[in-house]
């Protein structure tokens, strides 16, 4: 299946947003001629833990910052705005029909592979084709196997990339720079604002994405 035009819908905490993030939806904008890319960050993830510092609106205002004037770059309040816990499926149901050129979802391969964990994963499978980014210790076999076997899955030809926005969040709360890993407009927000600093988890309440 070409996914040529498409556009290509990037789920994700982005809590921060860091420059694997951006490499992923670069290499899949060139790798897949899409359309273009909209970074959707979650507004509750339903089974993930956010620091206290970092609302849903930091973490949406940081893409924003960091996409504004790139070009085939956008980010939407979808989830955001949404109430209650923000599910994958429900996001790609509400935006179908809006894009008659076509979707596809952009997602980890280690995320991906937890996807008996996700609301209704197998009418979530067949929705729309999933373009992958490698992740270290994932093996790309995986995935010609059940539930996924029968899946439109096109993984992005790119190194495995060990970074990761936990990692980011605990060099800040040892004090340390996270610069040379993150976009300038993203570091300069994270300062503004406090962000990470020695701050407890909020709960996640459910258990399905």
């Amino acid at each position: 299946m070409s996914l040529k035009g498409r556009v290509g819908l990037f789920g994700g905490t982005f809590n921060p947003l860091h420059n694997a993030h951006i490499l992923v939806a670069e290499r899949a904008l060139e790798q897949f001629a899409l359309e273009r890319v909209i970074f959707i960050p979650n507004g509750i993830p339903p089974h993930r833990e956010l620091p206290n510092g970092a609302t849903k609106e930091d973490r949406y205002r940081m893409v924003k910052a960091a996409v504004d004037g790139k070009n085939r770059f956008s980010v939407s309040r979808i989830e955001i705005d949404r109430e209650g816990p923000s599910y994958t499926i429900d996001t790609i149901r509400a935006l179908k029909d809006d894009y008659p050129e076509g979707i596809c979802f952009i997602v980890g391969a280690d995320r991906l592979l937890e996807i008996d964990t996700w609301k209704e994963a197998k009418e979530l499978l067949a929705s729309v084709p999933f373009i992958i980014a490698p992740r270290p210790g994932v093996s790309l076999s995986a995935f010609g196997e059940p539930p996924f076997d029968r899946v439109s899955i096109h993984p992005l030809n790119m190194p495995a990339i060990d970074l990761s926005s936990t990692s980011l969040r605990e060099m800040i709360r040892a004090g340390k720079r996270i610069d040379r890993f993150v976009p300038a407009e993203v570091a300069e927000y994270i300062i503004e604002h406090g962000l990470y600093r020695d701050r407890g988890p909020v709960k996640a309440r459910l258990t399905t994405t």
